[in-house]
């Protein structure tokens, strides 16, 4: 009963690898692992050709979660994932704490991160959606006080998103789109704070001129400051 059984399913011109384990349940059970794995838990008395065709069904929700993580790159070779390493949250230093269990969860507390996962190999990749999570939620805390001060400029984000830069750490579209970089979140928040103030005046000024400058050094004054932390961090 507790066998496991290697398969795949052709979903469009994509082959679906799973692991299936028949046992006592009632419902099958998906889970598609950051490393893009995919693993099902199937009710005994299923075929495998029910299971099958129930995971052709699901096929598009498996793809969609294989290509969230995938979003996430893969860890890079300065960084190793493993306990003992030093990682920035909000400014200060976390010590991270890495060990195996039963599920995928990131936890914080004093001055340690830790990192609960199936595979250990999956530590720098759930650290990464745990980053993206939290500045989902801390840049919008953020930015909320700092949008309301700007109505009285006749100003407002069209919308607030949080994404993967390379280069940058935010940038304001035409049409009053801002965007921050996910990386900021290993910064103090007065850095925060400084890229935030920064593109909300782009709402006002599109350009780098002396009106821009007036402007950002009237809302954050040592805005010169964050700035320069900010370019020290080097995340």
């Amino acid at each position: 009963m507790d066998q496991i059984v290697r398969d795949s399913i052709q979903y469009g011109t994509t082959t679906i690898d799973f692991e299936l384990m028949f046992e006592d349940r009632k419902t099958l059970n998906i889970r598609v692992n950051p490393d893009g794995s995919v693993f099902l838990k199937a009710p005994g008395n299923s075929t495998l050709d029910d299971v099958k065709a129930k995971v052709r069904k699901r096929a598009g929700w498996i793809l969609r979660q294989k290509r969230y993580f995938d979003s996430f790159g893969t860890p890079g070779v300065e960084r190793q994932y493993i306990s003992g390493e030093s990682h920035l949250y909000l400014g200060r230093q976390y010590m991270l704490r890495v060990r195996e269990g039963n599920a995928n969860a990131v936890h914080y507390q004093n001055n340690i991160i830790e990192i609960e996962c199936r595979h250990k190999k999956d530590a720098g990749t759930l650290l990464r959606i745990w980053y993206h999570q939290r500045a989902n939620i801390k840049f919008k805390e953020y930015a909320q006080p700092i949008i309301e001060r700007f109505l009285s400029y006749g100003v407002k984000p069209q919308c607030f998103s949080v994404k993967k830069m390379d280069k940058r750490w935010g940038y304001c579209t035409a049409d009053g789109r801002i965007s921050l970089n996910t990386r900021l979140i290993c910064a103090p928040r007065c850095c925060i704070e400084y890229v935030i103030t920064h593109e909300m005046c782009h709402l006002v000024y599109r350009n780098h001129n002396k009106d821009f400058y007036n402007l950002l050094s009237k809302e954050m004054p040592h805005w010169e400051k964050w700035k320069t932390k900010l370019e020290k961090i080097m995340i």
